[in-house]
């Protein structure tokens, strides 16, 4: 089986700081509680050890998305970008943009999508003045997207957000109705409207639900499994959001679930592939 792994932060550069590697027993506690183990890439840091995992597991592509947030820490593009340069055959990158300065932001995305990035990453709710996924200053950025055939991963679920509206989803079903030619990635699934986000997956077509660590023990887990059996098998994006847990431990769980032979292999690889044009 192939498998394309849709959020993955590697031990590595700019990530090597952030309070997921700095502090291991938080994050240790974080993967107990959706009944996961820290893999041995993670508890010592090893790049290379995490190739193995992923060649065990049969992970071939991992897609890594860089950050700004004082709120969680940044992680540069040019880190991103140099990681997908040095190992080209198994990371894609996501260009991260701060949406306050639309014309700073779109030059940050033509620059990087011309240095091999597959996608930008918009998480504007965990800005220094956090903003929802439809405020206004964000548009020109989605326009550019959508013109140039950029797809867009948004922060949707989980901690996205200062409070729980920021995960709300009649925010993100604004935006995919206002620019309906635009790839729109949920990560985090929208968690934990899970309900909630599938009625707006199913009234637009151009969202992709990628739930990652959200549909292993959270509730609404079978709420996304029926849609990835249903009507979103060609929408629907597996994820581990490595290194909250172990490539294998992510993939042994999902297909746990009740899924139809038919949508497996779309959404371990042919819906990414396609979507990042690798297909």
């Amino acid at each position: 089986m192939r498998v394309i792994d849709f959020r993955l932060r590697p031990p590595l550069k700019g990530f090597l700081d952030m309070v997921m590697y700095a502090d291991l027993e938080r994050t240790a506690r974080m993967a107990a509680g959706i009944g996961m183990n820290l893999p041995p890439s993670v508890r010592q840091k090893s790049i290379d050890l995490m190739f193995k995992e992923m060649d065990e597991s049969g992970i071939e592509i991992g897609v890594v998305p860089g950050r700004i947030s004082p709120v969680l820490g940044t992680i540069d593009n040019e880190d991103v970008v140099s990681m997908v340069a040095t190992y080209s055959k198994r990371l894609v990158g996501f260009t991260s943009v701060n949406p306050v300065d639309r014309r700073q932001a779109i030059a940050a995305i033509e620059r990087d999508i011309n240095q091999g990035m597959k996608g930008v990453v918009i998480e504007p709710g965990l800005l220094a003045n956090p903003m929802h996924l439809d405020d206004a200053r964000m548009y020109p950025i989605y326009g550019h997207c959508e013109d140039t055939k950029v797809p867009v991963l948004f922060m949707a679920g989980g901690n996205a957000g200062p409070d729980c509206s920021y995960t709300s989803p009649e925010h993100i079903d604004r935006v995919a109705r206002d620019f309906p030619d635009l790839k729109i990635i949920s990560g985090h699934g929208n968690w934990p409207w899970a309900a909630q986000i599938i009625h707006v997956c199913y009234r637009r077509p151009n969202i992709y639900l990628s739930p990652d660590m959200y549909i292993f023990g959270m509730p609404g887990a079978m709420d996304y499994v029926n849609a990835a059996n249903g009507f979103m098998a060609e929408r629907f994006l597996f994820a581990t959001a490595y290194p909250l847990m172990s490539f294998r431990d992510g993939i042994d769980s999902f297909l746990k679930f009740p899924l139809k032979e038919a949508a497996i292999d779309r959404i371990f690889y042919r819906n990414a592939a396609e979507l990042l044009g690798l297909s």
